[in-house]
């Protein structure tokens, strides 16, 4: 009954270090992956500033806007 005990705990114990490596590996990833995303987003960012900037300029060249 003695032996029984320390086995339980360990074998308890071996699978929270599963799980925990197992979320590590998972915060990684998300971690990666929302990195990617920032990244496109920045592009994504620049590209409307530039189409905003040329846009403007067509709305002068028309007379759409005041100078």
């Amino acid at each position: 009954m003695a032996e029984e005990a320390p086995n339980l705990v360990l074998e308890h114990l071996r699978a929270i270090r599963g799980s925990v490596e197992r979320t590590e590996y998972d915060i990684k990833d998300l971690k990666f992956r929302v990195g990617q995303i920032e990244q496109t987003l920045v592009h994504h960012s620049l590209r409307f500033d530039r189409l905003e900037t040329r846009l403007g300029l067509i709305e002068k060249r028309l007379g759409l806007i005041d100078a």
